[in-house]
């Protein structure tokens, strides 16, 4: 192992494993829905409100926890992000009413995951290892952050179903105290930051850095396609659980299908990693859209059975994260280093926009006609569309944007 990669590898465990952790157990929530709200006497579209309120602060707040991670460093940003996630699964799983699920399930944990979800490790991974091994790297990064929804998942629901579900909750909690050593030893990309000199002539501001992507028309169409991407599979982490139940399935089949996601996630990412540093990543973004969406129209227009769940579960799993190294390379190959996690927030932002419809929308349309079939048709409906146009824009990616300073 060369020297570099060497020095690097202790800040792509600790990224790695705190990323495994944030996803895999907020993935993971959804398992709890069918007996807390009937536990607390709260319905699933008032879960979702929390799940929603979740993702719209994460995305809101990932912008300026990316800016602000050039001035402060990476290390307290990540350690703050992973005690607000300890109080925030505390709280909810002490809750008692709707307010302290919102508070704790939604506000907490979304700007939590601000700071130790995909942009910030993605981008702590990035600067840790040079430009011909990056994309490879944030597809092993971006595996490993699925792992945790393969051990969370099928936990939480065994200590729920055998002692209840505050105590499943609480597992969590036992698992994110893992996250604090993680995050410590990810921020040791602060250190290597400081000792890698940068080349650039001028130092750019985040204001430039912004303005120039956003007057990118590839940037700007991949962020709007990224919006379905959040409401797709926020709807499924969700909703799929509560589906299951509606249709009379076991309640350990949907810990096992979020379980077997996280699993072929692993697959996934690796694949598209490697894959992004040989064929154009906005092509294989656009590709991605238009299978999970075919996925969903073959999954949901029948009833489901066991079989066609884990087949369905391993299809989504390996298109999951995928996205993301192919997100955050395009970024770190485009725009440069520096400004990367700001950049991929506001991205992200377009993201959380989307993860709040698929909570939401799919929990009020739920209400309203007492089935998903409409939720499921519209986010295949607009996947379809949002891919298709993704592949054609990926052209314009061939007029490079102005180079930002790393």
């Amino acid at each position: 192992m060369s020297n570099p990669l060497r020095s690097a590898l202790p800040i792509l465990v600790g990224a790695s494993v705190m990323l495994s952790l944030a996803m895999g157990l907020r993935q993971s929530l959804g398992i709890f829905v069918p007996p807390l709200t009937r536990d607390i006497g709260i319905s699933v579209g008032d879960f979702t409100i929390a799940v929603a309120v979740q993702n719209l602060t994460w995305g809101l707040l990932q912008p300026f926890a990316g800016a602000f991670a050039v001035r402060v460093g990476f290390r307290p940003l990540m350690i703050g992000g992973s005690l607000l996630y300890l109080v925030g699964l505390l709280l909810l799983a002490t809750s008692q009413g709707l307010w302290t699920v919102i508070l704790g399930a939604g506000l907490l944990i979304g700007a939590a995951m601000a700071t130790t979800g995909t942009a910030m490790s993605m981008a702590a991974a990035s600067h840790a290892v040079p430009p011909h091994v990056r994309s490879l790297v944030l597809g092993f990064v971006s595996a490993c952050g699925s792992l945790g929804a393969m051990i969370a998942a099928p936990l939480g629901q065994a200590i729920s179903q055998g002692w209840g579900w505050r105590l499943g909750v609480a597992s969590f909690v036992i698992l994110a105290l893992i996250m604090l050593p993680a995050a410590w030893t990810a921020g040791r990309v602060d250190t290597l930051r400081q000792a890698t000199p940068t080349h650039a002539p001028v130092e750019q501001s985040g204001r430039h850095a912004l303005t120039s992507a956003l007057r990118h028309p590839p940037f700007v169409v991949m962020a709007l396609a990224y919006t379905v991407c959040g409401m797709q599979l926020v709807f499924l982490t969700t909703h799929l659980p509560a589906y299951l139940d509606l249709c009379g399935m076991d309640p350990m089949l949907s810990a096992k299908a979020l379980g077997l996601i996280g699993g072929f996630n692993v697959l996934g990412s690796l694949f598209f990693g490697w894959a992004g540093g040989r064929v154009n990543k906005l092509h294989l973004l656009g590709c991605i859209y238009i299978l999970r969406s075919l996925g969903f129209v073959w999954y949901f227009h029948v009833s489901p059975t066991p079989e066609t769940t884990m087949i369905f579960a391993s299809v989504m799993g390996f298109l999951w994260l995928g996205v993301s190294p192919l997100v955050q390379g395009w970024i770190a190959q485009t725009f440069g280093l520096r400004w990367q996690a700001m950049i991929a927030g506001v991205a992200f932002f377009s993201h959380q926009i989307g993860s709040f419809i698929g909570a939401f929308g799919g929990g009020w349309l739920y209400e309203l006609a007492r089935n998903y079939d409409t939720a499921w048709k519209v986010g295949a409906a607009m996947g379809l569309c949002v891919g298709a146009m993704q592949i054609a824009f990926a052209f314009a990616s061939r007029t490079q944007a102005p180079r930002l300073a790393t």
